[in-house]
């Protein structure tokens, strides 16, 4: 992959009406079950980007007709849930790990044997977390050492339902094991420890699918499905991706003089935890035109600038703002005073290291920040390095974190291994720029 470097000038204010990109998340889920549906279905504001392309292109090897996606429409011919054909070819996950776990859970319960790979750093990620459950329902699959990809999993062989308590919350594996479930004989009953993402049971319900989730006390929750029924078509409009426009919330809190309104971003409960985290450190930020759309809670979100505060991060709101941390240490590190994350050891095995990476990279434009085993412990309020070089580890959310640093940075960031910002949000930079930052990207 060629290197695409960012170069940020510090300064700038926010100010402005955007749209980012659709929801990867609810992206990834339309495909898969649209696919696996009986009957048309129609999405808009479908991610173009490389990895919710990654399961499009999936389907497509097994034999789904997807038309698009055209400027955010993408049409599916589902072939109900027995109707997927075997690949010719292993199937290429690229950079996306929800790609590759939820269609593990799919595909154990076909009739043929599919292998999944993925790029170098999907490789580095544990799917072990997957194949346990997979197997206790009676999944055959083989994988690298410690339950590295590629997977090798074996078809032709009968599902059985499980009660499975999570290890760890974890959206991901939930997902996998309630659509493994869809073709298990008997009820699948999925424990999860804390809140994580529902996209797949609001989306399998709107697929007409019974889906039972009970509150088993303050956090824990139990989703229960039933094997052999049946997915009816639908229509998906997909919000835009609150973890994208986490980035723009972030830039217009630290940054003097903006005034910026984010328009239709996804505000399912499992997700906001970027803004409650946000409002806890004194981020003046409201929704607006707050709406339902296709079983999704949608808002406006508008943002002003607002000097922020350090804060002790309540371990709660860890696994509803699992994917936003990287531009939250950005947040941390323009407060005054001392933020504290503990209980996000998860974090430690995303696209890169994320806690390590990103103390490297606060510390390279002068910030004190002190990786721990879980967190992070980040003394905001000054930065003092000059002409800071950031090594990004090909990390989309490492790349875009450290352009919105340059708002409150004392002279130019040059960020490296940028090339995947596209995985998750193309045309970040034009964007970016076009409200108010100041960054350019070139081939190194």
């Amino acid at each position: 992959m060629k290197n695409i470097r960012f170069i940020v000038q510090p300064g700038g204010a926010l100010k402005g009406r955007i749209r980012v990109p659709g929801d990867k998340s609810i992206s990834h889920r339309s495909i898969m079950l649209g696919s696996i549906a009986e009957g048309t279905t129609t999405v808009t504001g479908f991610l173009e980007g490389e990895d919710s392309l990654a399961t499009l292109k999936a389907f497509q090897a097994m034999g789904v007709k997807i038309d698009g996606p055209h400027q955010g429409k993408v049409t599916i011919q589902g072939v109900g849930l027995k109707g997927l054909k075997a690949p010719s070819h292993p199937l290429n996950m690229g950079n996306s790990g929800t790609s590759m776990r939820l269609l593990s859970g799919i595909i154990a319960g076909q009739s043929f044997d599919c292998e999944l790979t993925g790029d170098a750093s999907l490789s580095k990620r544990p799917m072990k977390r997957v194949i346990d459950p997979l197997t206790l329902m009676g999944a055959k699959i083989d994988s690298a050492d410690k339950g590295l990809p590629p997977l090798h999993i074996h078809g032709a062989t009968s599902l059985k339902a499980i009660d499975y308590t999570l290890p760890m919350a974890s959206a991901q594996v939930k997902s996998c094991v309630i659509l493994a479930g869809l073709y298990a004989e008997g009820e699948t009953r999925v424990v999860e420890p804390a809140p994580t993402r529902d996209h797949t049971e609001r989306m399998l319900r709107g697929f007409g699918y019974e889906v039972n989730v009970t509150k088993l006390d303050e956090l824990a929750t139990e989703v229960r499905v039933k094997g052999g029924g049946k997915l009816t078509a639908t229509h998906i409009d997909v919000p835009s991706d609150i973890s994208s426009a986490a980035f723009y919330m972030v830039a217009a809190s630290i940054a003097k003089g903006s005034d910026l309104v984010i328009e239709h971003v996804g505000i399912n409960p499992t997700r906001t935890g970027i803004i409650d985290i946000l409002r806890l450190m004194g981020a003046d930020l409201t929704l607006e035109n707050e709406r339902e759309v296709g079983g999704e809670p949608v808002a406006d979100i508008h943002v002003r600038y607002a000097p922020l505060k350090g804060i002790q991060i309540p371990e709660h709101l860890v696994p509803l703002a699992i994917d936003e941390f990287p531009v939250l240490f950005v947040a941390a590190s323009a407060a005054q005073g001392k933020t504290v994350l503990t209980g996000a050891e998860e974090l430690r095995v995303k696209e890169s290291d994320r806690i390590q990476v990103m103390a490297d990279a606060l510390h390279a434009v002068g910030i004190d920040a002190q990786p721990t085993e879980d967190g992070m412990i980040i003394n905001g309020g000054k930065q003092s390095a000059q002409n800071a070089q950031i090594i990004s580890h090909h990390d989309h959310r490492i790349s875009m974190a450290m352009t919105v640093a340059g708002l409150t940075a004392v002279a130019p960031i040059q960020i490296e291994d940028c090339a995947n910002v596209n995985t998750s949000f193309p045309r970040f930079i034009e964007l970016a720029n076009a409200v108010g930052l100041n960054v350019r990207s070139e081939e190194a």
